[in-house]
């Protein structure tokens, strides 16, 4: 007996350096080659053209690197930033000499703004106060560096220019809520300020900057959004995006007399059932390049300023469209273009020729992108016959029989699902799990009367859009009724609790990354400015108390019987981790099964390689506990 247990003892000992170098299961590794293919975006010309700053996080957190505009020989990326925080956004400044580009601390909403030489000869230069002060980043115009911020008062995002040539700091603007100096004239005399009233109803003033006269550029009766706010390069013609008599979004313009007042707004370009998502005018003022959003995916064309003629812009190779540029010279636009089997990369689109060139190649971790699921536009009713529409992702098992699926919700909620590229859902995907990503009201990019149809009281109709999305699924034999899940981030992770809590027998598992629960600590908690602007979206927390109550999960955790991860960061200062942390303690003591996954480095959303896939890995591994049969 002894001899026997001696030999065991011996040939485990033999096997421990095997046992020890043996790699993570095979849901963890092919999951984490999936959530560690990151991007590039928000790239950004230098005046010459021949160089691209640009956001990537291929270090391992996102940070400013620089790429030769044309690629080939020399054309690899270099880093600039090394910092331990994620930076949110660049811009080079129209002389060359700056690079501006805005810093979060821990992931919070304090960014602070910071300028940095392309050369890197010497060290960058903090420009805004630090501390708990919110800072968002505009741009430049001219000289001078464009920036919100708080430090006068937690409750507004007032405006600012920096002087690039003196260092000094001026305030342009105080705002009540969140205001944002979209352009300043390119003889620095006029500014135009974009003021948000709540979510969905905006304004823009004209400003003269030496007096400090304020002008509407934009009266309309609400509600109504007016963004992007841009001079023409004489300065008498302001270009922005408006809904204003219409129930989407379109390119108008505003003609400033001669005695300095803005005209009647005039409509220059629209799309019958689009929406306009972003427009750029060259620097000679000549051309607009536009993007719409058709249904969800983008399409690019140009606009001749002085026929209104469009033309049309070659087929992208993803459905996206993140941003775009022009070149000072015109010829070329910098576009960062992504779509739903395809990572978010730099491109540059020669306007003389209509071609496209890649000039940045995300690392692909060893996934082969035509492996990768495309997913389809469906539409569907709601319970009050009102059209919605989702994209539907099918697993491989797809038409065999009805299988699991993940309904996903998007975060906003003024927000909208669209197909980018998800690391999770193609994670869940290559785990025979299906995902359903809806669009339901309250989502944008359908017109203002759909974006508005959840507010206040009207929740609880986007709400029973949960309900309506379980029956498409099983009616159409898509999903099996006892193995469905639901998940979803910010106000996502908000529908994923009122699914849970509203129809607990309809879900098996659900994931809640960083939601609100309860609208009475959200709006105790989170920014100011943040509180100021969503009183019209979710209820006044002063004058409605009761309606928050019952809209909140919080108030009928209760009834969820479905085991719940829960996802936050510890540094969100949007939806404050007071949010998971009822969530947790709730279900801990009722017994449900719940996971909390806690990340101490991160703030709204997680953006550091190794929290990306520790929160895939974990919310695929909980799906496939829960959803897929043992076997």
């Amino acid at each position: 007996m002894r001899g026997s247990l001696s030999l065991l003892a011996l040939l485990f000992l033999l096997a421990l350096p095997a046992l020890a170098a043996q790699p993570p299961d095979d849901l963890e590794a092919t999951v984490a080659r999936m959530a560690r293919i990151g991007g590039s975006r928000s790239p950004s010309f230098s005046p010459d053209g021949r160089r691209i700053a640009f956001l990537s996080d291929r270090s391992g957190v996102p940070q400013v690197w620089m790429v030769a505009s044309e690629g080939g020989e020399g054309g690899e990326p270099r880093q600039v930033t090394r910092l331990e925080d994620q930076v949110r956004g660049v811009e080079w400044s129209p002389d060359g000499k700056w690079l501006a580009y805005s810093v979060a601390p821990g992931g919070g909403l304090n960014e602070q703004i910071y300028l940095l030489q392309p050369d890197g000869q010497a060290p960058p230069r903090l420009i805004t106060e630090g501390g708990q002060v919110n800072n968002q980043l505009a741009g430049w115009s001219g000289p001078w560096l464009r920036f919100s911020a708080n430090p006068k008062d937690p409750g507004s995002l007032d405006a600012y220019t920096y002087d690039s040539s003196t260092g000094e700091i001026k305030l342009v603007a105080v705002n009540p809520g969140i205001g944002r100096l979209t352009d300043l004239s390119a003889d620095g005399k006029r500014a135009i300020v974009q003021r948000v009233k709540s979510r969905g109803d905006s304004n823009l003033y004209l400003i003269d900057m030496p007096s400090g006269r304020e002008q509407l550029i934009t009266p309309h009766t609400p509600p109504g959004a007016f963004e992007g706010g841009r001079f023409s390069p004489d300065g008498l013609t302001i270009y922005l995006a408006s809904n204003h008599e219409s129930d989407r979004i379109g390119l108008e313009r505003v003609a400033i007399g001669k005695d300095g007042r803005p005209g009647p707004i005039q409509r220059i370009a629209d799309r019958e059932g689009a929406e306009l998502e972003d427009f750029e005018i060259n620097d000679r003022g000549t051309a607009a390049a536009v993007v719409w959003n058709v249904g969800g995916k983008s399409e690019l064309g140009f606009l001749d300023l002085a026929s209104l003629k469009f033309t049309p812009g070659p087929a992208l190779p993803g459905e996206i469209v993140n941003s775009l540029e022009f070149s000072a010279d015109g010829r070329s636009l910098l576009l960062a273009l992504a779509g739903s089997k395809l990572p978010s990369d730099v491109w540059v689109l020669d306007i003389p020729s209509g071609k496209l060139r890649q000039v940045t190649r995300t690392p692909l971790e060893g996934v082969a992108l035509d492996s990768l699921v495309a997913p389809e536009l469906v539409t569907f009713p709601a319970h009050d016959g009102l059209q919605l529409s989702g994209w539907l992702y099918r697993a491989g098992t797809a038409g065999k029989a009805p299988g699991p699926v993940v309904i996903s919700f998007h975060g906003g909620p003024e927000g909208q699902e669209r197909p980018n590229f998800n690391a999770t859902y193609q994670a869940l995907l290559s785990r025979g799990i299906g995902v359903f990503a809806p669009n339901v009201r309250g989502s944008a990019g359908f017109g203002k009367k759909f974006v508005n149809l959840d507010n206040g009281a009207l929740r609880v109709n986007g709400v029973k859009d949960i309900k309506a999305c379980v029956d498409f699924l099983v009616g159409r034999g898509i999903a099996d009724p006892r193995r469905i899940g639901i998940m979803g981030g910010s106000y996502g992770g908000y529908m994923t609790m009122a699914g849970l809590t509203e129809y607990p027998d309809l879900f098996a598992a659900g994931a809640n990354l960083f939601g609100i629960v309860n609208f009475e600590t959200f709006f105790s908690h989170t920014q100011p400015w943040m509180a100021a602007i969503s009183t019209i979206e979710y209820g006044d927390p002063v004058k409605e108390k009761d309606l928050l109550r019952q809209l909140s999960p919080l108030s009928r955790l209760e009834r969820v019987k479905a085991p719940t991860l829960v996802l936050h960061g510890a540094n969100d200062t949007n939806v404050p981790v007071v949010e998971a942390e009822q969530v947790v303690d709730n279900l801990k003591k009722r017994g449900v099964p719940v996971e909390y996954v806690l990340f101490p480095d991160e703030g709204h959303g997680f953006r550091k390689t190794p929290n990306r896939v520790r929160s895939t890995v974990s919310i695929v591994r909980w799906f496939e506990r829960h959803l897929k049969p043992v076997s």
